[in-house]
């Protein structure tokens, strides 16, 4: 599903440049359920970035699905991301002032889906995470908990092939991402592969494999489950 090979990536710093991944190999196959972590500035955020093909890589390989990412436009970056890959994030990200069920069905509206379709489907993804009954209302209105659940129905509408989740449960309390990872978990049990950046011990020890990351490279991948 995802192969990186001596994958580099630096920003450029003063008169010079930053190294930040020093030659990633890694492999991530379809169906798995990994966690990144590594401590600020381990270049766990721009390996994610170059997974969703939101930054480039200055050297090396990426394979999303068998097919070469290499410096493409950002008209076929966005084509990728929108068949590929499902985001979910820290911050929850949802609209302020779209209720839960417009959130969770703009995905099909930028795929150009008429809006009595997209709203039947979204109900159904609402109903997936256990928030039918909460479509009309709107993010302020709602939990952290909640929020990431419909940030997940968000995610999977478009039926992506990989899940990438960038700290997740980092704004909610235990109970809470215990039960935002349970639904994760679940979405893998039915096919999808799901990678999570996070720094939290009990979070990754969730997932099958955690890739660890120290000054740009991965230093041990151990497998969990």
């Amino acid at each position: 599903m995802i192969q990186l090979k001596n994958v580099q990536k630096s920003y450029p710093v003063g008169g010079g440049s930053l190294p930040v991944l020093k030659g990633i190999d890694l492999t991530i196959n379809e169906g798995e359920m990994v966690s990144i972590m590594g401590s600020s500035g381990s270049g766990k955020s721009t390996l994610l970035n170059i997974l969703g093909i939101l930054d480039d890589f200055d050297s090396g390989e990426y394979y999303l699905d068998g097919k070469l990412i290499d410096h493409i436009s950002e008209k076929h970056a966005a084509f990728l991301r929108n068949s590929f890959i499902g985001f979910v994030f820290q911050s929850f990200n949802l609209i302020p002032f779209k209720n839960a069920l417009e959130n969770v069905a703009l995905p099909l509206y930028y795929k150009g889906v008429n809006r009595k379709k997209r709203n039947i489907i979204a109900l159904e993804y609402l109903e997936k995470v256990g928030l039918k009954e909460w479509a009309e209302h709107m993010p302020s209105e709602l939990s952290g908990g909640q929020k990431q659940r419909i940030a997940i129905a968000r995610a999977l509408i478009t039926n992506p092939k990989v899940i990438l989740a960038d700290e997740p449960t980092g704004a909610l309390d235990s109970v809470t991402s215990y039960e935002v990872m349970e639904l994760l978990k679940q979405v893998n049990k039915d096919g999808m592969t799901v990678i999570i950046v996070t720094h939290e011990k009990d979070i990754s020890e969730m997932t099958q494999r955690l890739i660890n990351l120290h000054d740009g490279k991965i230093i041990i991948e151990p497998i969990l489950v």
